[in-house]
């Protein structure tokens, strides 16, 4: 049996987490965000004519990852909704619980993948039933900076996903 004293520190314990962790059911509100608002100011995504071009002859396509200009700070912290596609990275079967939400079909899978400030790593605490690498999502959850390497490619953001769905506008 919980003595009175300890489940009142038990409630008051969970409450104190619910105020300093921010939840989706807490905070309705996110920021739409586009793949251009990752770019530095005045620099431009891959060209979509560009993103088809690669010789499967070559090296591995991480070797053919543009250098990313640098990353931008302003939603740090913040709850955002990024539209994208899914690279897995730690799945079971079709679950997927970290991947890479790339803004184009195929990226760092069938062409090179962008830079890094066009890749951000997606964990997730309730595993995503994933429809392949062709279904478009909509990732909802607190957005970061981050430098991280994978075998596919250099990432330059983070989100870590309170909500993942199929995507809409």
């Amino acid at each position: 049996m919980v003595s009175h004293t300890l489940q009142r520190r038990m409630v008051l314990a969970g409450l104190a987490a619910k105020a300093f962790i921010p939840s989706i059911a807490l905070a309705e509100e996110y920021i739409d965000l586009d793949w251009s608002d990752l770019l530095p100011e005045n620099e431009t995504a891959v060209p979509t004519f560009l993103r088809g071009m690669i010789d499967h002859e070559q090296a591995p396509l991480n070797s053919e990852q543009p250098t990313s200009s640098g990353v931008r700070t302003d939603w740090n912290s913040q709850i955002v909704r990024l539209p994208g596609f899914i690279v897995p990275i730690d799945y079971s079967g079709a679950s997927v619980t970290a991947f890479i939400l790339v803004p184009y079909a195929g990226a760092c899978v069938h062409v090179p993948p962008p830079p890094a400030n066009q890749l951000v790593f997606v964990t997730t605490q309730t595993p995503y039933e994933s429809k392949g690498l062709y279904e478009p999502v909509n990732v909802i959850g607190m957005f970061g900076v981050s430098s991280l390497r994978t075998h596919l490619a250099d990432i330059g953001y983070a989100i870590s996903a309170e909500k993942i769905e199929a995507f809409r506008t």
